[in-house]
């Protein structure tokens, strides 16, 4: 009888559920999901809960295969040497190959008052929190929204649509991944619900008090509900169990996403830092990643050498509110083209992006192995430039 492979997935987002699913495909590997809540959180979804529109969570059967066992609770400590991992109930699991998936989260604000005063929308706890403070707050409250990435842009849309009235602080130029095409439709769309977006210089936020934010040219905007999305971090775990990192706390691996110390460990999604060059944090490189994490420690299971990690992006999707919307297509080296969908259109298309993207996972758990995604032969490239500079500086400084 074949011996059998204990497999721990740290995470259930869309790379944690994604690779769980995908593990599946031998018999003779059993599969734990551990997350801290019993339910599926749809991200790209949190500012449509802060506004009322969406709940933003879906049941774990709907996406997650039935031979995966959820363990809703938090791990505490990976013990590498040990192969084994601490959960918050003060139990342990061990595992011969552990996924760690644990995403992304809200990043530490280093800006006075805002850690205090601003309300983080990253996670569901905080979108929740949040969507309580926005409905108690008057009508006419103003509303200011600090970072103008996709989730500072859907969330001013989303709530200005409701009637709010949204300030969007965008701290340098507005929605930086867009070409200057698609900025102008975000920026024309956020003009007719009423959005005022302060861009350019000196609109970075130096403070936060409770009822007004300061920016660095010395402008202050009152503000009686703040909210926080410039920036994200990961969680501490890895540091805390002595794994390598880069400088945000990312797992550091090998281009097969296989830790630079141990090769029991792989990552996957916004806590992985493959070659110390990770992917843009989002569900669109979440899902590949989920899948390639797998595909490693299959290959590692069945003594065969895993692949180097290969994702394409396809672009940049934002809501504008709950009918409009921009898809921002991209190189697959994720440069934005000139090319752009908006209006209409563009949200009707935003929307497909996000059932589709729950419809991948749950197709991958009733079809392991199905789950398909774009390549991208430029990392590659990259990489061997990355490395021929810092041989040539190394040579120079001999």
């Amino acid at each position: 009888m074949a011996e059998n492979t204990d497999v721990i997935v740290v995470g259930g987002g869309y790379a944690g559920v994604m690779a769980a699913n995908r593990l599946t495909r031998r018999d003779d590997v059993t599969v734990t999901l551990i997350n801290p809540r019993p339910a599926f959180v749809e991200r790209i979804r949190l500012h449509q809960l802060v506004a009322g529109s969406d709940d933003a969570v879906v049941d774990f059967t709907e996406v997650l295969a039935e031979g995966v066992r959820l363990v809703v609770d938090t791990v505490t400590r990976i013990d590498a040497a040990e192969r084994t991992v601490t959960l918050a109930d003060g139990g342990s699991v061990g595992y011969d190959y552990l996924i760690y998936a644990v995403g992304s989260g809200s990043a530490d604000p280093q800006v006075p008052g805002a850690a205090e005063f601003a309300h983080p929308i990253a996670g569901l706890e905080e979108a929740e929190r949040l969507r309580q403070v926005v409905a108690a707050a008057p009508a006419t409250a103003a509303v200011t929204v600090v970072g103008a990435g996709p989730t500072g842009i859907e969330t001013a849309a989303e709530l200005a649509e409701e009637g709010r009235a949204v300030t969007l602080v965008c701290g340098g130029v507005l929605g930086p991944y867009l070409h200057p095409r698609g900025r102008r439709s975000v920026a024309k769309r956020l003009a007719a619900l009423g959005v005022t977006v302060v861009d350019g210089p000196d609109t970075k936020v130096t403070a936060v008090t409770r009822d007004s934010v300061r920016l660095g040219g010395g402008r202050e905007l009152p503000s009686e509900v703040t909210i926080w999305t410039a920036g994200f971090g990961v969680p501490d775990l890895a540091v805390r169990s002595g794994l390598s990192t880069d400088a945000l706390g990312r797992l550091l691996t090998d281009e097969t996403l296989t830790s630079v110390d141990d090769t029991r460990v792989v990552a996957a999604g916004d806590s992985a830092a493959p070659s110390g060059l990770p992917f843009r944090m989002s569900c669109q490189a979440a899902g590949p990643l989920g899948a390639q994490a797998a595909e490693t420690v299959l290959s590692r299971i069945a003594a065969q050498e895993p692949t180097p990690v290969d994702v394409g992006f396809t672009g940049q999707c934002i809501s504008l509110g709950r009918r409009v919307g921009v898809f921002q297509f991209a190189h697959k080296d994720d440069t934005a083209r000139k090319l752009y969908i908006g209006g209409g259109l563009g949200g009707k298309i935003k929307e497909f992006v996000c059932k589709h993207t729950i419809k991948q996972l749950a197709d991958e758990a009733s079809k392991p192995g199905s789950f398909a995604w774009r390549k991208d032969d430029k990392r590659r490239q990259v990489l061997e430039a990355g490395r021929g500079a810092a041989q040539a500086a190394a040579e120079r400084t001999a």
